[in-house]
């Protein structure tokens, strides 16, 4: 084969082959990970606990208009549950949370949830006493703010409020 062939097969091959090698000796690079999505339909998780000091932690909770939320409310207390327990309950906007909690103090067999206030509900959990917990779920309402509140007599009035804020 005279010289110059064999550089014309040469080069042929050469170029043929160099973006494969370019490909294999490029840099690997990982891909982007994907952010992670919420399960569709998922709901909202959160704990708040509940003890002696009449105050919920956290005292406010974020979501979005028509979210799936689960409140699981833990009592933490060494008294007695018939001294100190502990409920959540979420009230419609502009509530008069004071007159809920005052009708509710004398609800003991609707754990302390008067029948009278339920149109100013939107939802309310069971009673927890120390040690225990309860869960409560519903679905976020229209973008506003919303009152929580205990109704356990006087601990409303002890400052026991949080708020839930709907984007």
């Amino acid at each position: 084969m005279p010289r110059h062939s064999l550089c014309a097969a040469l080069c042929t091959v050469a170029l043929t082959l160099s973006p494969a090698l370019a490909l294999a000796q490029a840099p690997k690079t990982a891909p982007k990970a994907a952010a992670p999505k919420a399960a569709a339909g998922a709901a909202k998780t959160f704990t708040v606990t509940a003890g002696d000091t009449m105050k919920f932690a956290p005292a406010i909770i974020r979501v979005k208009a028509g979210d799936k939320v689960t409140i699981t409310l833990k009592a933490v207390s060494a008294l007695p549950k018939m001294a100190m327990a502990h409920n959540f309950v979420l009230l419609k906007a502009g509530v008069d949370a004071a007159a809920v909690a005052t009708a509710g103090s004398t609800a003991r067999d609707t754990a302390f949830v008067s029948p009278k206030s339920k149109a100013q509900i939107i939802a309310a959990s069971a009673l927890a006493g120390g040690g225990e917990t309860v869960t409560v779920e519903f679905t976020a309402p229209a973008a506003g703010k919303y009152q929580f509140i205990c109704t356990f007599p006087a601990h409303f009035q002890a400052g026991m409020v949080g708020q839930l804020i709907v984007e």
